[in-house]
């Protein structure tokens, strides 16, 4: 199975933004919707249509594809 299987990009759709599957929903529209409702409940309320499965992968799926480098504090 596909590590992301839930997460997809087609540049008809959104101009080729990943989103959840089947759905016109990005995953940095996740991110910053769970940043938003940190209740699950609450953010299930505003999102019904979102798995608790793309949840996650949504959350996966971002953090594989930050930059792992160290930037110095000053």
């Amino acid at each position: 199975m596909n590590k992301f299987d839930r997460i997809v990009s087609d540049l008809a759709v959104l101009e080729g933004q990943p989103c959840i599957r089947g759905q016109r929903l990005t995953v940095r529209r996740v991110l910053e919707a769970l940043a938003t409702y940190p209740d699950r409940a609450e953010l299930r309320k505003e999102y019904p249509e979102l798995a608790e499965e793309d949840i996650r992968q949504a959350l996966e799926y971002a953090a594989a594809n930050l930059d792992d480098r160290v930037l110095e504090l000053k």
